[in-house]
């Protein structure tokens, strides 16, 4: 055992023979505290990725805000810390950045921004396990990490739910009709169109669920967030952003195709992927984007494309996705960077700001922490983004349950092929909620 101490927080490196089971038990223990963040890079082999896991408890400080001076509020609060921070960034900070506005219906009622610093915090690689506990508790990391040893793991059923859709088919097809004639007229190249899936009256066991989601789907930047009564469950495939130094890294998926069971039908949907047109011209025009947005803030002459739509394999679909690095200057914010390029352009549309103003007509929902993101800063301004999609979204005050799923709209677009790929992402939330 290595105990380290630094500024503000007292570190001790421990070993755990068995990390899939540890995992577990650190999750049903952090259930007793009113915030949680949870990441699980689930072992997927991502050439970026830091940690195994990683697991944030209980605010000691923390931001909370609507979308107003948001990104200026989160730069003071980051300044000021220069600690470890874990939250999310929700699509409405769009609001902040430019003059837009969303007016559609929110029956999740998630603050547009929030962030904390924890009091705790669990960094897990391979089958060494880093503690860092801020230094008025580290007297109670042994006592923890036996309670944590020593934590049953117990499953509790949810509750049997009836999950509606916002929009029916025939409404969701002339939506997407109507997408398409603002692109045949110059308006827009593409736009990400989303339909939310819903449940009143909703009572689950968050944990239960979010274990269960992971477990079918396996992502590479799965997430379980509690913030009191507000829970996002997340087998999010997509990074958004990292920061490492003075390297900026983004991930944009565009383009999907089904698994199959039989290898050779499996093989072949991956190569149809590869070679489709329409998938192909959604992940190009979305690098187009980020390499624009990415520009705000690089230094001259340092962005560039490391892979072009690369095809990736996961549980329930295959996959479409570029990589896009930069450099920026060692004095640049870390919140600029985030600013410059938020909401993330997979997730909107090009040229970005139109998209956006189409998505706000054509949607019903406010889709609030869908399509933002989820991640932490470190104490010297590095950061790692997901993106939120393949997510359920709880309010466990007032029983609301929403999980949202969109596709690309371009020229190519047929609009009953977009409704389907739609329900081929829902998939596994359906599955997990009992459908």
């Amino acid at each position: 055992m290595l105990k380290l101490s630094f500024f503000l927080r007292t570190t001790i490196i421990k070993h755990i023979s068995n990390p899939s089971e540890f995992k577990n038990q650190l999750l049903q223990w952090s259930q007793q505290f009113r915030e949680v963040v949870y990441l699980d890079s689930n072992y997927y082999p991502e050439k970026y990725a830091t940690y195994d896991a990683v697991i944030a408890i209980d605010a000691f400080t923390s931001v909370k805000t609507d979308y107003h001076n948001a990104f200026e509020d989160l730069k003071q609060y980051q300044q000021l810390t220069k600690d470890w921070l874990f939250g999310y960034l929700s699509y409405d900070l769009k609001n902040d950045v430019e003059n837009l506005k969303s007016a559609n219906y929110d029956g999740l009622e998630f603050p547009d921004l929030y962030f904390f610093q924890p009091k705790k915090l669990f960094l897990i690689k391979e089958n060494t396990i880093e503690i860092q506990y801020l230094h008025f508790c580290d007297d109670e990391i042994e006592t923890d990490f036996e309670e944590i040893r020593e934590c049953s793991v117990f499953s509790i059923q949810s509750t049997e739910i009836e999950i509606k859709q916002r929009i029916s088919k025939e409404e969701y097809i002339e939506k997407v009709k109507k997408m398409l004639g603002y692109i045949h007229r110059g308006d827009i190249y593409e736009a990400n169109f989303c339909m939310e899936f819903y449940a009143e009256n909703a009572q689950i066991n968050p944990l239960d669920v979010f274990q269960e989601l992971n477990k079918i789907s396996n992502p590479p930047f799965a997430v379980f967030l509690k913030n009191h009564q507000h829970y996002l469950l997340s087998a999010s495939p997509e990074r958004y952003l990292k920061k490492i130094g003075t390297k900026i890294i983004s991930q944009p998926i565009k383009g999907t195709s089904k698994r199959f069971e039989d290898t050779t039908l499996d093989n072949q949907s991956k190569d149809d992927l590869r070679k489709n047109p329409k998938e192909q011209s959604e992940n190009i025009m979305i690098v187009d984007l980020v390499r624009n947005d990415l520009a705000h803030t690089a230094q001259k002459g340092s962005v560039h494309v490391e892979e072009l739509c690369g095809i990736y394999t996961f549980k329930q679909v295959h996959q479409m996705i570029s990589t896009i690095i930069s450099e920026i200057a060692p004095s640049t914010s870390p919140i600029e960077v985030i600013k410059t390029t938020f909401p993330m352009g997979s997730m909107t549309g090009a040229p970005k700001i139109s998209a956006m103003q189409i998505i706000e007509e054509l949607e019903v929902t406010k889709r609030g922490l869908y399509s933002g993101a989820v991640g932490y800063f470190s104490p010297t301004g590095d950061f790692d983004f997901n993106v939120v999609i393949r997510s359920i979204l709880y309010n466990s005050k007032n029983q609301y349950l929403s999980f949202s799923v969109g596709s690309a709209i371009t020229a190519l677009s047929v609009p009953e092929n977009e409704y389907e790929e739609c329900h081929l992402k829902a998939r596994a939330m359906r599955k997990v909620l009992g459908e």
